[in-house]
């Protein structure tokens, strides 16, 4: 009976420690947030109206999972809601980060597996590296499903972002949206972060496109938000 509960109680110790080692590994986190505008690689994706959105995130080592949902309005009685879904893993290499993972867009009342449906899938390579203060990366983008038509489709991106000091931070990016027999553009964008406390932030950020022609959803426009994460 003694080295019964003897083992019992080192089972039990395992367990324990077990849960523990899980409880530091696994991380899971919340965020919600308004915005002006709710604006994707420089095209609004509100009509131009304000966003309100928030999202799970769940880490586990290297690896990440989440789901994110937003308002959306495409001046149809389509989608009124789009929900994202996301996995990949984000391992390092001394100072270089790498991030590679699929995303899923999903949207409501869509049209399903057809040409003019808006859900789509996305893989994702990205990779991002420190210089000095400073904050380098680059990402690609490649969809097989682009919405509309079902052509592929490649975005490529530029960023960086640095700290001016506690509070604020300086960010910004330059994409290419290619798609197949579809309309190419550029896009870029420069905003500055506030940091209100450890939880809130605000941010103020400057988008444009190289094809207004497209439509008003294209032009140059000021977008602001406000995010909280736990």
């Amino acid at each position: 009976m003694k080295i019964f509960k003897l083992a019992l109680a080192a089972a039990t110790a395992s367990v324990a420690l077990g849960g523990a080692a899980m409880a530091q590994e696994v991380s899971l986190s919340y965020n919600v947030g308004i915005a002006s505008d709710y604006v994707f690689r420089g095209v609004s994706q509100t009509n131009e109206d304000p966003q309100v959105f928030g999202g799970v995130d769940l880490g586990y080592g290297v690896g990440y999972a989440g789901v994110w949902a937003s308002n959306v309005d495409f001046g149809t009685d389509d989608p009124s809601v789009e929900v994202d879904f996301y996995a990949g893993v984000k391992p390092t290499v001394g100072d270089v980060s790498m991030d590679f993972g699929v995303l899923y867009y999903g949207y409501s009342k869509d049209k399903g597996l057809t040409p003019g449906k808006y859900s789509y899938t996305e893989l994702k390579a990205a990779i991002s590296k420190p210089v000095g203060k400073a904050t380098l990366g680059g990402a690609v983008y490649f969809s097989p499903e682009w919405p509309g038509d079902l052509s592929t489709a490649v975005y490529y991106e530029a960023n960086g972002s640095i700290p001016l000091n506690d509070k604020f931070s300086l960010s910004g990016a330059l994409g290419k949206q290619t798609i197949e027999d579809g309309a190419d553009y550029t896009t870029w964008n420069l905003g500055v972060a506030y940091a209100l406390n450890d939880k809130l932030a605000l941010d103020v950020r400057y988008w444009d496109t190289s094809e207004h022609d497209f439509g008003s959803i294209y032009d140059s426009r000021v977008a602001v938000s406000l995010k909280a994460s736990f």
